[in-house]
This record gives structure tokens, C-alpha cells and sequence, in this order.
């Protein structure tokens, strides 16, 4: 028979026949590896009670000898059997279920370990304990692989149950595979050294059968980096195949238009801002496109950095599209750069957006094609396939993790190799950027312009809303404005829509009614909330009751008071971004949290952050504390994968040597590039063969 291979049939492992390798098969378990990095979901502690000395309640681990079996009938049948420990007590075990199997198999003198919670009734007993015996039927010695030990506990289904593939079931085949198969190392020559991580064949015994909780740690770890590794090699394969793109359009090292907007502006850029734009314009200037991940928390000048780099662009003839995910923001983009741009040649911008007229969109699409117009600025609709560009050669992508990984290369594609500028307000740890946008360059923006005030953030009770109504009556007097926002869930999301539209109705008739008050929400049409949101502009309306279509990108510097209802529906990443609705300006700025009083212990963290601090990169590794990668910035349309071992949110030195690692490796040949891309794209991140 050949030796077995990780790549080998699970047929081939012994005992497994072709009904047990058809049930495996239906669970995805088809080859050796497969069955092999199916890892426990958790531990029990088996190892022997130490302990002489047995108490009621306590959950055990005994090494005895079956003394005696009986059949004890009455209201249901149970077997009774007599386990006679090292220690000479007594102990009964009892059976209620498959009796007549169990009489026959716990015969007399055989040696087994046990497991289970003692109860007392007429003495010690255990009722259906984990079992193992040390001696077959035929009196030879078996090795100890379900008691007396850490026990690993497999995910199962009722079909693999079924087949005995339970966690005993499981932990037997794969007992069987690791006796029969030479597990070679996988990992470059040196790393398992450098990183002091255990070799694959150690860790892969390890995690299955560990021989402490400490073991188990030390075999994740070695699993978990290689999972990362392996990922961050991905990445780093991708930069390298970009940078074999030659660019086809170079955007101006000098441009006439940046400095008269700079000339005009009633403000002075900040450090971050000056350096953040020559970065980015020096990365323009080599052969390949850049893929750039600009990141700056809420209020740091984002926008006005693109629009300067994009100039560079435009002085060229080179066309710039502008991605923004909602219409609100697209048009408010569309806006800013109209102002920003008021008192220069006219340069040809067009803001595209879904639903409007086919004349004017027919006419749109047709300049944009023949290159008359050199920014458009739009929404999910720039995707679609009728839109075509004359020059495009910079893509820029607001909120970019609003989008998924294939939207942006579609729109890419509509380009000549484009240089990429994607934004976020939401500030991520280092170590999560390194693995969501490994293949970006990473620039950030952490200074806010001159003149802006921390926003004082307060958490109030529900039965404190007639002081919050006082405050905000106080302040719109005063000349201010205010938002009250109230959550739109997908789960609820007519409910809450309901809830909003009622509360606006309650706080324009009956708590407001001296003041105009504007509705704001995702179901009305575009040209209702183009109205709602220029008479807000323009302080017409003085409260506005929304939902969170203000969460990104809204820019009203004369509303300085921000009301979350049921603030405790919202992760920590979206407050702080509604609370960047305000302390826009040089004016005071308020931002008030409702809840009930009974919310869970984890809402209350996350709004003691908020109250706590208003530094987006210290409220981003919270949120990631909190709640993990998975809801963080929406990871799966990040194309991030789900890791196996890996846990970013506590792994993040390992995502560091990770990295430091793949940058080390130095053979970035074709067969390597494309045998690591293919194991990506089948799902097989984890592993090479």
C-alpha cells in the first residue's frame, strides 16, 4: 500500500469505507489534509483526578477496572456497573440507554478510564460518563485517546453522527492518519527558527492531542501564523504583479490649478494634508499605477487632498472619477469641489447618479466619452456598463470599504491602468490595515484643521429627554442647528423607517413646533431629499430628524448638536461617524446619546468609548476589541477571507511577523506567484503542500 499523502483520499486511511468516505466527502472532508485541518472548536480536561479525597458534584477522571455489570429493572431499564478505581473506592456507573450493548461490552476485569460528575445515591455514581478502555476484549493494551487526557471536541453534523464521525469518531481517524502519514514543513527554511513557532508535524500532533492548555496555545499559534503568512505573501503578490502594469497616463508633477486653489483657499492646509498630497503626486510620477489607501478620521481634510491631487490630473487632460456611496454624499462632493473650484476655468465636472432623466444621462455619458468632461462624480451607478471614459486615469473612492473588492476593479477597468486613490474616515489599526488592504500603500491624515473643538459627547437616559429637548431649544435659538438621528437596521429596517417618520411627526407638532423641522431617510426619492437636505443647508430647516444616510460625508458647519436615539443599536465606528456631523467649525459642538435603561454590557462599553474619547484610531482598535474583524468595516466586502486560527483582533503582533516574514521571501517567480494564487482563490489561504 503507498504511504499516505495529505493530498490522499480519506478512503485511504484505515477503517474508512466507501460509506464513511461518501458522508465525509458531502462535509468537504475529501482528502487527508482536509480531515487534518478540521481543528477542534474547543478542549475538555480529561487528565486523571489527582485528588484522593471524592466530593458530590465534582466532574471526575478515574483509571479502574470493571468489577461486576447487572441489568436493574423497574420503571426503565438502566445497567449498573461496578468500577473499582486505584484508589479502592467504589464507583457505579449507569447505563439508560443501549443497555443490552453496554452488558455485554463493560465485562468483568477490564480496565478503563472514565470521565463524568459524581453524584451520591447509595454511594458514588456517574450517570452515562465518557469512557475508555485501556484493554480490548482480547486482553491487549489500547491507547489512551478519549479519557485521561485534554480531550479536543470536533464540529460535527447529524450525517456525520450518523457514521460515527462524532468528536471519538473523529479523534480515532485522525489518530489513525497522523500514525500513517509524514507531515513535511511548509513554511520557508528559517521562519519556524526565527519566529520560535513549533515545526507543522509537531503543532498538527499537538493541536489534536495536546498534552497541556499550554500546548494547545503554542500549536494555534503556529497555525495561525501560517494562515497569516500565507495571506500577507497574497498581498504582496498582488503589488508585485502591479508594478509589472506600465502606466499609460502621468498625471503633471506641476499643476496651475493646484496652486490658484491653493492661492484662494481661507485656510491653510495642515502637515498631514501637505505631505499626504506629496506623497501620493511623487508616487504618480513612477512607471507603475499606485494603489493608495488614504486615511484620516472624520473632519481631516480628506476631500480637499484628493481634488488637489486630482488637478494634477485634470491639468493633463486625464479624466477622474469620484466614488461616493451614497447620493448625499456624491452630491455634497459634487458641491464642495464646485466651491472650491468657483473663481477657476471651467474644468468640466458631471455628477452621475441612478434614476435620472435618459435624455440628460444619454447627453452626460456622451461628454464624458468624448473626454469634455475630466471629474465625474457619482455613486454605485459609475459601475454600470453604459458609462464609458475617453482618458480615465485616476479612480478615487470615498468610504471606500462601502464598496467591495470587485466593484473597484470594475470601475478600474474602465480606465487605462488608473492610479487608485481610496478614502476612509474610519481609522483602522495598523495591523488590521496590513490584512484588509495589505496591497495598498498606507497614508494617513491624523492632524484636523485649526480651529476645530473637541465635541463634548454625553450619554443620557431616556428619562432625561425633557433637559435634551431644553438644550437643543436652547441652542436653535441661538441660531444653531441639530440633528436627531434614529438607527435604520436591515433586520427592522420598516419598523425603524415607521418609528423615524412618527418621530418626526411627535417632535414637529407637538415638541418643536415653534422651529422647522425637516425628514430625512433612505426610501424617499432623490430630488425630496436634494430639497430636504439645501433647505437644512441653508438654515431654513432647523432640526432634522434622519436616519443614518447622514453617517458619512454631510457637511453643515452651522449644526452643532447631534441627538443618536437608541444609541445603543449602533457598533462604536458608526457614532463616531454621525458625531462627525458636528464640530465642523470653530463653533461649541454637542453630541447626545439616548438609550433605555436596560442595555447590554457590551453597548455600554462601546458608548463609555465614545464619551471617552473622540480619536477615531483609539475607537477603532476598541470597536475591534469589541466586536472583532468581522463586523468592523464590513470585512467580507473587503474581500477579506475568514480565517481558521487566526484571530485579528488578538493576533495583531503575529500579523506583524507575518508580514516581516513575506517580505523576506525572495522568490517571487511566476510558478510561486501563480501556485499561491490559485490555493487563494480555491479557499486553501491556510495551507502549501
Amino acid at each position: 500500500m503507498k504511504p499516505l499523502q495529505l493530498t490522499s483520499s480519506v478512503s485511504e486511511i484505515k477503517g474508512i469505507g466507501p460509506k464513511k468516505k461518501l458522508v465525509l466527502e458531502e462535509s468537504g472532508i475529501h482528502t487527508v489534509q482536509n480531515l487534518l485541518y478540521l481543528f477542534p472548536r474547543r478542549y475538555l480536561d480529561r487528565n486523571f483526578t489527582s485528588s484522593i479525597i471524592l466530593r458530590q458534584g465534582e466532574t471526575v477522571t478515574l483509571l479502574g477496572t470493571i468489577a461486576d455489570s447487572y441489568l436493574a429493572h423497574g420503571k426503565r431499564s438502566r445497567l449498573m456497573v461496578g468500577l473499582k478505581t486505584q484508589n479502592n473506592e467504589r464507583i457505579t456507573l449507569v447505563f439508560f440507554q443501549s443497555v443490552h450493548f453496554f452488558h455485554k461490552t463493560f465485562s468483568q476485569g477490564r480496565k478503563i478510564v472514565v470521565s463524568g460528575k459524581l453524584e451520591a445515591f447509595r454511594g458514588f455514581q456517574i450517570v452515562h460518563p465518557e469512557y475508555e478502555f485501556l484493554t480490548s476484549e482480547d486482553g491487549s493494551e489500547d491507547e489512551l485517546l478519549h479519557a485521561g487526557r485534554i480531550i479536543p471536541l470536533y464540529p460535527s453534523t447529524e450525517a456525520l453522527k450518523k457514521e460515527g464521525f462524532d468528536s471519538r469518531g473523529l479523534r480515532k481517524v485522525i489518530r489513525s492518519a497522523l500514525d500513517e502519514l509524514r507531515l513535511t514543513e511548509n513554511l520557508p527554511e528559517g521562519v519556524v527558527q526565527r519566529q520560535a513557532l513549533l515545526s507543522r508535524s509537531e503543532a498538527m500532533e499537538l493541536i489534536h492531542f495536546p498534552d497541556s492548555m499550554t500546548t494547545i496555545e503554542k500549536a494555534k499559534e503556529r497555525f495561525a501564523f501560517e494562515e497569516l503568512y500565507y495571506f500577507q505573501l497574497l498581498l504582496l503578490f498582488k503589488q508585485k504583479e502591479r508594478e509589472k502594469i506600465k502606466r499609460s497616463l502621468w498625471p503633471l508633477p506641476e499643476s496651475n490649478s493646484e496652486k490658484a486653489l491653493l492661492k484662494n483657499l481661507n485656510f491653510e492646509l495642515t502637515a498631514d494634508q501637505s505631505e499626504a498630497t506629496r506623497i501620493i503626486l511623487a508616487l504618480g510620477q513612477k512607471d507603475a499605477p499606485y494603489a493608495v489607501l488614504l486615511q484620516g478620521d472624520v473632519g481631516s481634510g480628506k476631500t480637499i487632498t484628493a481634488l488637489l491631487i486630482a488637478l494634477h490630473y485634470t491639468d493633463n487632460q486625464i479624466q477622474v472619477a469620484f466614488l461616493a456611496p451614497t447620493e448625499i454624499l456624491a452630491r455634497q462632493h459634487y458641491e464642495t469641489i464646485y466651491k472650491f473650484l468657483g473663481n477657476m476655468p471651467f474644468l468640466g465636472i458631471e455628477l452621475l447618479l441612478g434614476g435620472e432623466n435618459k435624455k440628460i444621462r444619454a447627453e452626460k455619458l456622451d461628454r464624458i466619452q468624448k473626454g469634455e468632461v475630466r471629474i465625474v462624480i457619482g455613486t454605485h451607478s459609475l459601475f454600470q456598463p453604459d458609462i464609458q471614459f475617453s482618458d480615465l486615469g485616476l479612480v478615487i473612492i470615498d468610504e471606500q470599504h462601502k464598496f467591495g473588492v470587485d466593484q473597484r476593479e470594475t470601475i478600474r477597468k474602465k480606465g487605462k491602468n488608473p492610479d487608485l486613490l481610496a478614502m476612509t474616515a474610519t481609522p483602522i489599526p495598523r495591523t488590521l490595515c496590513l490584512t484588509l488592504y495589505g496591497d495598498l500603500e498606507l497614508i494617513s491624515i491624523k492632524t484636523k484643521p485649526k480651529g476645530r473643538k473637541p465635541i463634548d459627547t454625553r450619554w443620557f437616559l431616556d428619562e432625561k429627554r425633557a433637559g435634551v429637548y431644553k438644550s437643543i431649544r436652547k441652542y436653535v435659538n441661538e441660531g444653531r442647528q441639530c440633528y436627531i438621528v434614529y438607527p435604520l437596521v436591515e433586520e427592522s429596517e420598516k419598523m425603524d423607517l415607521e418609528s423615524c417618520t412618527e418621530a418626526f411627526e411627535t417632535l414637529r407638532k407637538e415638541v418643536f413646533p415653534e422651529f422647522q423641522v425637516g425628514l430625512l431617510h433612505g426610501k424617499m426619492k432623490s430630488l425630496e431629499k436634494e430639497q430636504v437636505m439645501s433647505a437644512f443647508k441653508k438654515n431654513e430647516v432647523k432640526i432634522l430628524v434622519t436616519t443614518t444616510v447622514v453617517e458619512v460625508g454631510v457637511d453643515v458647519p452651522n449644526a452643532t448638536i447631534l441627538v443618536v436615539e437608541h444609541a445603543d443599536r449602533f457598533g462604536i465606528s458608526q457614532l463616531h461617524q454621525l458625531r462627525g456631523r458636528v464640530g465642523r467649525s470653530d463653533l461649541n459642538s454637542f453630541c447626545i446619546m439616548l438609550t433605555g435603561a436596560n442595555i447590554s454590557s457590551e453597548a455600554k462599553e462601546r458608548i463609555d468609548a465614545l464619551v471617552e474619547s473622540n480619536d477615531g484610531y483609539f475607537l477603532s482598535q476598541k470597536d475591534l476589541e469589541i466586536r472583532g474583524p468581522g463586523e468592523l468595516l464590513g470585512v467580507r466586502q473587503s474581500g477579506l477571507p475568514e480565517f481558521q486560527v487566526a484571530n485579528l483582533a488578538t493576533d495583531q503582533p503575529l500579523i506583524e511577523k507575518a508580514r516581516e516574514e513575506a517580505i523576506r521571501f525572495g522568490k517571487w517567480g511566476e510558478t510561486e506567484i501563480g501556485e499561491i494564487r490559485n490555493r487563494f482563490e480555491e479557499g486553501k489561504f491556510l495551507f502549501a503542500n
